[in-house]
């Protein structure tokens, strides 16, 4: 059975580039793959052993391509994907627990310590410290805030589609400059202000 509308020599080389591509994600290989072997006039039963799919997979894709065409390739199913596993509520309570407490009997919260008092995984609690940019272990740069309302503030300024700097919470020392040798030291001081 050939493709309804059929397949143009354009858009076939498109397709070959793209299942030919290493950079072409799997899926949209497989459905690549589809639509050149049903444009063959391939059935969709022979298609399905092929390519070790289902026979409704193969009948999904040739007609998602006889109505969208080539964008239709590269569309993926919403609902897909791993799940977050935390909700914003859980990530704001460890982010406030890290802006705002101590563990008891030391100086800062380690992964490891803050993840058994929350319940949760160490890992888990690394990947929301790296997308908040908190670093409880610097103690030259890291400070606790007082404001109540500062993860308010933070979660203001830090978007979650773009994690920024947050150049406001650092502490920054200016340390007067001092020339590493005392020629340096002389040449400074002879050429005058």
């Amino acid at each position: 059975m050939a493709l309804s509308g059929g397949l143009s020599a354009s858009e076939r080389q498109q397709v070959q580039q793209w299942v030919a591509a290493h950079g072409t994600p799997q899926q949209v290989a497989l459905h690549c793959r589809i639509v050149l072997a049903a444009a063959d006039g391939q059935s969709d039963v022979a298609i399905a052993q092929q390519l070790s799919v289902n026979r409704k997979t193969v009948i999904l894709w040739r007609q998602r391509f006889s109505e969208q065409r080539l964008d239709g390739l590269w569309e993926i199913a919403p609902g897909r994907g791993r799940k977050p596993n935390y909700d914003i509520d859980k990530i704001a309570a460890i982010v406030e627990a890290t802006l705002q407490t101590k563990p008891e009997g030391m100086t800062h919260w380690s992964c490891r310590t803050m993840a058994q008092s929350q319940g949760v995984s160490k890992s888990t609690i690394n990947n929301i410290w790296q997308a908040h940019q908190l670093k409880p272990h610097r103690v030259e740069t890291f400070k606790l805030s007082r404001d109540p309302k500062f993860l308010e503030k933070m979660t203001d300024v830090i978007r979650p589609s773009r994690p920024s700097c947050c150049v406001w919470m650092r502490r920054v020392k200016f340390r007067p400059w001092i020339a590493p040798n005392p020629a340096c030291r002389s040449r400074r001081a002879a050429a005058g202000p």
